[in-house]
């Protein structure tokens, strides 16, 4: 086989994945008592599964995306490098540093982002990383 010198192969995460994942992640947050808004990036950071749960807050939505574009567009949790004001505003206020975004990889390369808000940051953390249960291929992050 020869090397496209126009593209690169893409592992990309299915939606029916994210789906599956993002009811992991809401059985988590059921058995804790503690509605989440629930968002899954691909790795270009555009939404593929998304869930506000009934009794989650309302600007928790918005915060789950920035979780997981700041999870998927850093290869790192959320929280985790402490982004600061300087960033997310350099980024337009799509990063964060409030944990509850968790980076997705997928045989080791990098396919999206989980972020999960609404609930204190540990049970957000939770309910994001129950997500990865649905396989072992997938990993809160990449092999070194």
């Amino acid at each position: 086989m020869t090397e496209d010198i126009l593209a690169n192969p893409t592992l990309r995460l299915r939606h029916t994945a994210a789906l599956q994942m993002l009811s992991l992640a809401m059985a988590e947050a059921d058995a804790r008592a503690e509605p989440q808004c629930i968002t899954i990036v691909d790795a270009g950071g555009t939404v593929i599964a998304q869930v506000r749960m009934d009794g989650a807050r309302l600007n928790a939505l918005a915060i789950s995306v920035t979780k997981a574009v700041t999870a998927a567009s850093t290869f790192f949790a959320s929280g985790a490098g402490g982004q600061d004001l300087d960033v997310a505003l350099a980024c337009g206020g799509r990063q964060t540093g409030l944990e509850g975004g968790v980076p997705i990889y997928l045989d080791g390369v990098l396919v999206g982002g989980i972020g999960v808000s609404s609930g204190p940051a540990d049970i957000d953390v939770a309910c994001a990383m129950a997500a990865f249960v649905l396989s072992d291929r997938l990993a809160p992050q990449g092999k070194a």
